[in-house]
Order: structure tokens, then C-alpha cells, then sequence
């Protein structure tokens, strides 16, 4: 894959993060697939393989749901698809399982989110070995001081965590071939947001 990053110099840590959102089975081909999740997931996986051998740090992102409240649809109830949903990502399910077109052994660290109440920033969550772990905590750490935000989806989730970031500092870019709307619509409004938030919109190339 040929990309702009020049990546860190020898000896010196990079201060470049790839996040990757919820790319999970319930979210590709599950209970809530959304049409290109998978071409997002194969395009995620030689971009974050080039950023680990370019010395940046490769984190990811799960939904990880136990009891979340209302989040999901009482039983007998159709979800309305903006407050309520069907059951997804259940804790330790196959459909909280990265989804198989991701490398997720190009990850560094899991954050879960969303255990006990409706979760949609990755910024809500923990490290997957460490629940007292938080994630701005964990980057500022390692320097970090750039991220791209990528996965699904991208009026969701990519959306409240690239938001998050740009509240706490961070240098945010959005790369939207490697992201998935649950709607186009949806998509193209979640991008003029987060654009309006002085988030960068590119394409993987121009990282």
C-alpha cells in the first residue's frame, strides 16, 4: 500500500495514533451490519499493518455490552434505531469479536465500552486488561498527539470518538474510505460535523 507517512525517525517515538472503531462481527454481518463494513474492514488491514511497521500506535475499539440499560430494545419492541437497538456485541459473544477481515493482531490495545449503559465514544472506555485504564490517559502516556479515526460506524461511533478527541486536545483526522455509515445520509452529515469541529476529513492516502 503507498501512503504520504514518513514515519517516525529511528530512536524517536511517534506521536501518531490509528484508532480503530468497533470493526466487530455484529457490526459487519451481524445484527447490525451496515453495507461496506466489510470493504472497510479489508481496507483497514494493510493501512494499520503499514502504521505499526511505520512505528505509530495501532489501538482498537469494541462495543462490550453486559446489561446497558435502555440501550437495547425491550423484548417484543422494535428498536427505533436511534435510542434503542437490537441486542449486539454481547461480552465475550462472536459478535463482539473483531470482525476476520480486520488483522486485529496489528493491535496494540483493546478498549471496550458500553458494559452497563449506552457507550458510543471509544473515549467512554477501558482498557480491555485494565478497567481503572482510560483511554486519553493511555495515549497522553505515549506522547500521542495525532490520531486517525477510522471503522464504523461513521455517523456513530467513529463520529462521538473523533469528536471526543478533537475536545481533549488531540490532532483528529477522520479517514472516511476507511470508515462505514450505517446510512449514506447519515455518513455525509456526520462528516460535515465533524468537519465543522475542525476535524480533518482525507482519504488513508493523505495520512
Amino acid at each position: 500500500m503507498t501512503s504520504g507517512r514518513a514515519g517516525a525517525r529511528p530512536g524517536q517515538a511517534s506521536t501518531r495514533a490509528v484508532v480503530v472503531v468497533d470493526v466487530q462481527n455484529d457490526f459487519v454481518s451481524g445484527s447490525l451490519a451496515t453495507a461496506t463494513g466489510a470493504d472497510a474492514a479489508r481496507r483497514i488491514t494493510p493501512f494499520i499493518r503499514d502504521a505499526r511497521n511505520g512505528g505509530e500506535t495501532v489501538i482498537g475499539t469494541q462495543d462490550w455490552h453486559i446489561d446497558p440499560a435502555g440501550h437495547f430494545a425491550p423484548e417484543g419492541q422494535d428498536p427505533d434505531y436511534r435510542e434503542t437497538w437490537p441486542v449486539h456485541c454481547l461480552a465475550g459473544a462472536t459478535g463482539a469479536e473483531p470482525h476476520p477481515e480486520l488483522d486485529a493482531g496489528a493491535i496494540q490495545e483493546w478498549f471496550r465500552k458500553g458494559e452497563y449503559t449506552a457507550a458510543y465514544s471509544g473515549f467512554e472506555g477501558h482498557a480491555a486488561e485494565d478497567a481503572e485504564v482510560r483511554l486519553e490517559a493511555w495515549l497522553r502516556r505515549r506522547g500521542i498527539q495525532q490520531l486517525a479515526v477510522v471503522g464504523i460506524a461513521t455517523d456513530y461511533c467513529v463520529k462521538a470518538t473523533a469528536l471526543d478527541a478533537a475536545r481533549a486536545g488531540f490532532d483528529v483526522t477522520v479517514l472516511e474510505d476507511l470508515c462505514a455509515p450505517v446510512s449514506e445520509e447519515g455518513g455525509a452529515q456526520a462528516l460535515a460535523e465533524m468537519a465543522e469541529a475542525g476535524i480533518r476529513i482525507e482519504t488513508s492516502d493523505r495520512w
